[in-house]
């Protein structure tokens, strides 16, 4: 665990120089142009390469029991395929089934990922049911001893993961309060259970009918309807799988007012488009199968990734969530029946150079946010993780920018026989992989042990979410109106039991042949 990088060139998020890079203890103790290297040190040359922090994967889902299976890449392989790719860290999601206790479900994964896991992980919590006694025990799982500073919201997989959105709205008051962040996965569940019905009454029953079940502008719809509860809550929002342009519209839009909202697309949102629903081939087709889908416009991986360059989107995730093909062909007479999910957590560090920094669209230096620092901080773990800094965690990346590899199944760590970017040539290659000062990754070469990564705690209170939230809430602090006592006019006085006079109701405004839109306003 002590190791000297010598030679590169260090890239933060905010800078990029080169330096040596002495790691002692699993931590980063010296950062200085050259070092000398004590007796006994590990080193590690890296000449023409940069050395950048460690990528965090805000977004999967290892080993998930969905869909009555079990997600085949669990805590092992799946971090072994993480670090092989440049990841360093991974945030999952601990999901209880309806009207199971969060804690219950936070043991059973805690229990699932400690032997297993080859690099650190934190935890996210899902909420699928709500009651006073889940607002407990948010409020619980929000100490240190658990260690969870996120609550997922489903607004999609109707009577499995879905919530109402009053309980989605009530779900994120209690967010604000814990100075938690809310998360959403923003589809209309309602909308697309009556689509997925009347399409297989219609004969559809392929991988097609998946993404017409769930068209974009339903996830649209979704995201502006989460933004604007969120902001009625007062809560910050981040929106998961960011997949089509409407959704990061409604994103944009609701930023610009002001609101706390962050936007996290996905590697196979970022390289893949919903073209191949359609191939002839089905099994090839329901490879693809995740939600929400991948968009149909094929222009939308490229204006994604400009909107990460622009500031309108912020970081970027997987949703690994794997099946293989023998678990997709559950679904052969019913595309409900497929499996929703798909890798990356092994190729989005070099999907987003090959496709942000190698395409001209961002620098290096948001390359590194994108993949790392922004999460850190968005999790609050920065700067423990996310960057290059004395003090900090060495999660470090030996990362050859000119080198380019191919994505293919045969080659890949997941435990499943495909790969969703297969034949894919792309340019950025993490040639070694250091988690907490140890070499996990070197020369093609896996140097894991299982069980050797650890549980980070997530504190809330993360600064980067929740700064702006105090002002803003006094800002929407509601307006009451001092009035003198109101007494009633005498027009209004009951009339007279002995008199003869009939009081008539107010005309009514009448509404005219063209009907309400007619109205002039």
């Amino acid at each position: 665990m002590s190791l000297l990088i010598k030679n590169g060139t260090i890239v933060n998020d905010d800078s990029m120089f080169k330096s040596d890079v002495l790691v002692l203890d699993g931590k980063i103790v010296e950062i200085s142009p050259s070092i000398e290297p004590l007796p006994g040190l590990e080193i590690v040359d890296a000449t023409d390469r940069l050395v950048i922090p460690g990528g965090i994967d805000p977004h999967t889902h290892m080993q998930l029991p969905f869909m009555g299976e079990i997600a085949k890449d669990d805590f092992h392989r799946g971090t072994e395929a993480a670090v092989a790719g440049g990841t360093t860290m991974i945030i999952d999601f601990v999901i209880p089934t309806k009207g199971e206790s969060l804690l219950v479900a936070y043991d059973r994964w805690r229990g699932w990922a400690d032997p297993k896991v080859v690099c650190d992980y934190g935890l996210s919590m899902a909420i699928t049911s709500w009651g006073p006694e889940v607002a407990k025990e948010m409020e619980m799982v929000t100490k240190a001893d658990y260690g969870i500073n996120s609550f997922k919201f489903f607004l999609a997989y109707a009577g499995v993961f879905m919530v109402r959105d009053e309980e989605f709205y009530q779900g994120m008051i209690q967010c604000a309060k814990l100075r938690a962040l809310a998360r959403v996965h923003a589809e209309n569940g309602a909308v697309i259970a009556e689509r997925c019905e009347h399409l297989l009454s219609s004969g559809i029953t392929g991988p097609e009918g998946h993404t017409q079940s769930r068209p974009e502008e339903l996830e649209a719809e979704a995201t502006f309807r989460a933004c604007t509860m969120a902001s009625q809550a007062n809560c910050p929002l981040y929106v998961v799988h960011v997949m089509s342009k409407g959704a990061a519209a409604a994103i944009a839009h609701h930023r610009k007012k002001g609101a706390v909202v962050f936007g996290e697309p996905i590697a196979a949102g970022l390289a893949t488009d919903g073209s191949h629903y359609y191939h002839e081939d089905w099994l090839h087709a329901a490879r693809y199968v995740m939600s929400p889908p991948l968009s149909r416009d094929p222009t939308t991986p490229n204006a994604l990734m400009k909107l990460l360059a622009a500031g309108e989107l912020h970081l970027t995730a997987t949703d690994n969530c794997t099946f293989d093909c023998h678990q997709k062909s559950l679904g052969k007479d019913d595309f409900t029946k497929i499996p929703n999910g798909v890798n990356g957590v092994e190729d989005r560090m070099s999907v987003v150079w090959d496709k942000g920094v190698h395409a001209g669209i961002i620098d290096p230096m948001k390359f590194v946010s994108v993949t790392s620092t922004m999460a850190a901080k968005i999790f609050n773990c920065y700067p423990q993780k996310g960057r290059i800094a004395v003090g900090s965690d060495a999660d470090i990346v030996i990362w050859n920018d000119k080198a380019t590899r191919v994505i293919s199944k045969d080659t890949h760590h997941h435990a499943i026989d495909f790969n969703i970017f297969e034949g894919m040539q792309v340019h950025g290659v993490p040639e070694t992989t250091i988690c907490r000062g140890r070499v996990v990754w070197a020369n093609g070469q896996l140097k894991t042990v299982q069980g050797a990564g650890r549980f980070v705690p997530l504190a809330p209170d993360s600064q980067i979410v929740f700064s702006a939230v105090d002002n803003r809430g006094k800002a929407l602090e509601p307006v009451k109106v001092e009035r003198a006592p109101y007494e009633a006019t005498s027009a209004l006085a009951a009339p007279d039991a002995n008199a003869n006079t009939v009081v008539k109701a107010p005309a009514r405004t009448a509404i005219p042949p063209g009907g309400i839109s007619s109205i002039q306003f």
